[in-house]
Formats: structure tokens, C-alpha cells, sequence
């Protein structure tokens, strides 16, 4: 018998459910849309604020001013749990593209801080559009094709990010950043519309008591469960990891390859296709494996590529950035998924934001750190330290027992 045509077929099978069903269909498209408008922006709000004020460091900062948000996590996303979702992204993404439109006075240096007031309210609205999103897809599909719809959508984000950051320069180039903030606010209109055709039904929300205590539910919910916990703790081990990588790869082009910086940008492209790669081999695999399992494989991969990453072959950088890009979003995929089967609707939202939090923000600690080590240290030490760490996360979570 051939079993491969078989696991072909039932991949196939599960894939075109996924994308069958209207309102997974749906949601996929508003995530590209949204995604084009938002990858392209990421990119040109720090080429805009570089261009307008000369200052590298405040054009670091576009960044961190949209990502910042993230750390208020667990508080920002027990607005998802309060309201009904589905009204709730269609207003967050009319407001954001009303909000993009202020970006049209942005003309001088004195007036910069308009950008970054609406980056970080960029960066709050994403934080509860995740949790929102979150919540809504895990009443929206099949259980047992949760992991491959979050493959999907990763592959969805990645994709985006291949193409919409030079799509973003190219139009900042030729018109300027008011043209790409209005690119962005129509990209917000368009992902309103098609969110409001979703058709879920949503239980009536749980009235809340009070915020904080609320917001400790999510924690709670993480901390207690023994699915959740330990993926989710080898996942910010291993964001910790990719953040002290990420410091690096402009070491790795010069130091190790001679390559001027704008190799980087041929580096981070095929990580981007190795991660869309893994996107959709998420689903099929996690219904091969458990999800610690599954993650810890994908984190092994990870550690590998970062150790091997030393070597001074472009081949061997090339292959590795794919296996970074292919074994990273193992652990956020399974985490996420283990989130929406396990914890109950009422607090799905603030638990989601909650588990993003613990994930990423120990990504932009290792990107701090590591830029300060690898002038210390350097590439051929960092790198290594740096994927035995990520192996030790692999192997703890490999080696404990599975949970039903």
C-alpha cells in the first residue's frame, strides 16, 4: 500500500476544509490584506523618521514603539474576553484606518512624533486584534484543523512579509510615507469589511470583576496547565535564542561570509520561505505528534541551523537561514494551538495574549543583549552558546512524559 500518497491525500483533504470554509476563508484573506498594509509599514516608519530626522536611533525605535505594547500583553487582551470579537475587529481595524490618516501631516522633523503616536497604537491594536482573533478562529473551526488553519495563517504573515516591505519602500521612494499610510488604511478598510461577513456564533460575553484579576485569569490558565506551561516556557527560551541570532546575522555577512549589510536582506528572504514552508507542514505534523513533540523538533532544527550558521560558506548560511525559518514557528504554532484546544471561551482571549507576551518579549531582550555580545564575544563563540541553549530547550521538552 502506498502510504505516502495516503498522508498525501489526507493533507490535501484537511488543507481544502480549511479553505473551503467560509469563514476560515475569510479570515485568511483579511489576515493577507491586513498583513500586506502592515508589513509594508513596519519597514517605511523606520525609513521615514531616518529620512526626516537623520537619526539612526530613533529610527530603531519605529520598532520598538510598535512592538512595546506587547508587554502589557495579559492587560490588553482581556478586552477581547469582554466584548463580542467579531464587532470588536471590525471596529479596531475602522479605527486604525481612520487613525493611518493623521499620518498625512507627518512633512518635518518637529512633527515626528505623530508617527510614533500612532505606531504605538498600532502596536496596542495588534495585541488585542491577536487575542480577539484567537478566540473567534477557535469557535470558528474544526478542532482538529486548528493546526493546520494556524500553519496557514503563518504562512499567510510570512508570505506578506516577503513582498510588502520592498512593495513599502518602492511606494516611499517614488511618493513618500503619506502614500504608504494611505496603502495601510485602505488595507484596514478592506480587512473591516471582510470581517464583518464572517458568520460565528458568539456566546453572550462573561461580564468581568475587576481588571486585574481578570487579567490574572490568563496567567493562571498558562501556569496551571500542564499542556501549556512547558510549551510555552521552551518557546521563550527559544524567542530568547532567536533574538541573540537575530543580533548577529550582520556579523554573520561581514565577519564570516565578507558580504557587504545588504546580504542580510537575501538572508532573512529565504528564512521568510523557510518559514512559509513551515507553515504548511504545521497542520499534518501536529496530527502526527503530540505538540511538545512537534515543537521540540522544530526547535532542534532551529538549534542545529544556528550552530552550523558559523561556518564560512554561503551554501551552508543559505541552507541554515531556511532551517531557522522552517524549525522556529514550530513552537509558536503548537502553543498557540494547544491555547485554543485546551483553554475555555471566556478567558481564550487574555490566555492567547498572555502566551504571546512570554513569548516574544524574551525575542527583543535577546536582540538587546546580543548586540551588545557579539562585539564582546563575537559570531564563533555567540552562535554555538546560542544553539546549545535552544538544544537544552528541545531536549527538556522532548524528554517529558506526554499529556493527555
Amino acid at each position: 500500500m502506498n502510504t505516502t500518497g495516503v498522508k498525501g491525500g489526507v493533507r490535501g483533504r484537511a488543507l481544502r476544509r480549511v479553505l473551503t470554509d467560509r469563514d476560515a476563508g475569510l479570515y485568511l484573506t483579511g489576515v493577507v490584506v491586513s498583513g500586506f498594509g502592515s508589513s509594508a509599514m513596519w519597514l517605511t516608519a523606520g525609513i521615514w523618521t531616518k529620512s526626516l530626522t537623520g537619526s539612526d536611533g530613533l529610527a530603531a525605535l519605529t520598532v520598538f514603539a510598535m512592538w512595546a505594547p506587547t508587554l502589557v500583553g495579559p492587560l490588553l487582551g482581556t478586552v477581547a474576553d469582554r466584548v463580542r470579537r467579531r464587532p470588536l475587529l471590525v471596529g479596531l481595524n475602522l479605527a486604525m484606518a481612520l487613525l493611518l490618516t493623521s499620518l498625512l501631516a507627518v512633512d518635518a522633523e518637529g512633527r515626528i512624533w505623530i508617527l510614533f503616536a500612532v505606531l504605538v497604537v498600532y502596536g496596542v491594536n495588534g495585541v488585542v486584534q491577536d487575542a480577539a482573533e484567537a478566540a473567534l478562529v477557535a469557535g470558528a473551526v474544526d478542532r482538529d484543523l486548528l493546526g493546520d488553519f494556524n500553519g496557514l495563517r503563518m504562512t499567510a504573515n510570512e508570505g506578506m512579509k516577503l513582498v510588502a516591505p520592498l512593495a513599502g519602500a518602492g511606494l516611499y521612494a517614488r511618493y513618500g510615507g503619506q502614500a504608504v499610510a494611505v496603502l495601510d488604511a485602505v488595507t484596514f478598510l478592506l480587512a473591516a469589511g471582510i470581517f464583518a461577513l464572517l458568520r460565528v456564533r458568539e456566546a453572550r460575553p462573561v461580564r468581568g470583576g475587576r481588571w486585574t484579576a481578570d487579567t490574572a485569569e490568563g496567567t493562571r490558565a498558562v501556569w496551571r496547565s500542564p499542556v501549556l506551561r512547558p510549551l510555552v516556557l521552551a518557546g521563550a527560551a527559544t524567542m530568547l535564542c532567536a533574538g541573540l541570532n537575530g543580533a548577529a546575522v550582520y556579523a554573520v555577512a561581514d565577519e564570516r561570509l565578507g558580504h557587504a549589510p545588504t546580504f542580510v536582506g537575501v538572508l532573512y528572504t529565504v528564512q521568510g520561505v523557510g518559514s512559509v514552508a513551515s507553515g504548511l507542514l504545521a497542520g499534518p505534523l501536529l496530527r502526527r505528534l503530540p505538540a511538545h513533540r512537534y515543537a521540540a523538533a522544530g526547535i532542534a532544527v532551529f538549534a542545529v541551523s544556528v550552530c552550523a550558521r558559523v561556518l564560512p560558506y554561503d551554501a551552508v548560511v543559505l541552507v541554515c537561514s531556511a532551517g531557522i525559518g522552517l524549525g522556529l514557528p514550530c513552537v509558536l504554532v503548537a502553543s498557540m494551538t494547544a491555547v485554543q484546544r485546551s483553554v475555555p471561551d471566556a478567558v481564550l482571549g487574555r490566555t492567547a495574549s498572555t502566551a504571546n507576551t512570554l513569548l516574544f518579549a524574551p525575542n527583543a531582550v535577546g536582540l538587546g543583549v546580543g548586540a551588545g555580545l557579539v562585539g564582546v564575544v563575537g559570531v564563533g563563540v555567540l552562535l554555538p552558546l546560542v544553539g546549545v541553549g535552544a538544544l537544552a530547550a528541545s531536549l527538556t521538552l522532548r524528554l517529558r512524559p506526554p499529556t493527555p
